[in-house]
C-alpha cells in the first residue's frame, strides 16, 4: 500500500498531490517551450481549483508564485513575474515588541483606564457627574466579570480615586446593585449557551 506517510510532504497541500505530481514532472522536461507550456497547463489547474479568488488582482501572480515553491524555486521557465527568492522563506521573523504600558488594574483595562483620566479633567457639573456614575457602574461590572462572587462599593470608589490620581474622591455615587449585575451577567450566559446548544443540536440533526 501507497500511505501518504511513505510520501515527500507536499509544500503547499492545499493543491493536493496530483497537482504536485505535475510540477514534479515538469522539472523533468528537458526542452524549454515545452516547459513552458507545461507550467502554463499547471496555472490553469491551480486556477481552477480555486475560482473563487479569480476576482483577486494579484490572483495569477500568487500562482506563479505557488509554482515556483511547489519546485522548490528550481524550475528554470519564463516566468511572467519576478519569481519568489528562496531565501526569502528562510529568514527568522522579526521579533514582537511587546506593549510596555503598564495597566494598573488588568480586569477594568486600558481605555476605561483612559476614560477615567479624561473625566477627571472635566469641570465640575452635571456631566462630569454623569460621566463618573457610568463609569463606576462600568468599572463594578467589569469587576464582577472578574471576580463573580461580589464586591463592596467602596472598593470601586478606592479604584476610582486611585486611576484618577486622587482627582476623584467620591463615596455617594448611585451603583447599580451588586446582585442585579449578577443575574444579568448569568442571564446573558445562559442565552449564550443557550443559542450554542441550539447551534449543536442543529449541526447534530444535520449529521443524522
Amino acid at each position: 500500500m501507497d500511505y501518504n506517510s511513505n510520501r515527500s510532504k507536499l509544500p503547499l497541500p492545499e493543491y493536493g498531490r496530483n497537482v504536485q505530481n505535475m510540477v514534479d514532472h515538469i522539472l523533468t522536461i528537458e526542452d524549454r517551450e515545452e516547459r513552458n507550456h507545461a507550467a502554463r497547463t499547471v496555472i490553469d489547474v491551480m486556477g481552477n481549483l480555486n475560482p473563487h479568488l479569480r476576482d483577486i488582482s494579484d490572483f495569477k501572480h500568487k500562482l506563479w508564485d505557488h509554482l515556483a515553491i511547489m519546485a522548490d524555486f528550481k524550475l528554470d521557465i519564463d516566468y511572467p513575474y519576478e519569481p519568489p527568492k528562496k531565501e526569502t522563506f528562510q529568514e527568522q521573523p522579526k521579533k514582537v515588541e511587546y506593549s510596555e504600558n503598564l495597566i494598573r488594574y488588568r480586569h477594568y483595562g486600558r481605555i476605561l483606564e483612559a476614560m477615567v483620566t479624561e473625566a477627571a479633567g472635566y469641570d465640575s457639573g452635571d456631566e462630569k457627574e454623569l460621566l463618573i456614575t457610568l463609569l463606576a457602574n462600568h468599572m463594578k461590572k467589569c469587576f464582577l466579570v472578574w471576580n463573580k462572587d461580589s464586591v463592596e462599593d467602596q472598593k470601586i470608589y478606592l479604584d476610582l480615586e486611585a486611576l484618577s490620581k486622587g482627582k476623584i474622591r467620591r463615596n455617594d455615587l448611585s451603583l447599580t446593585d451588586t446582585r442585579d449585575i449578577l443575574h444579568r451577567n448569568n442571564r446573558s450566559n445562559k442565552k449564550s449557551n443557550g443559542g450554542h446548544n441550539r447551534s449543536q443540536k442543529k449541526h447534530r440533526k444535520s449529521n443524522n
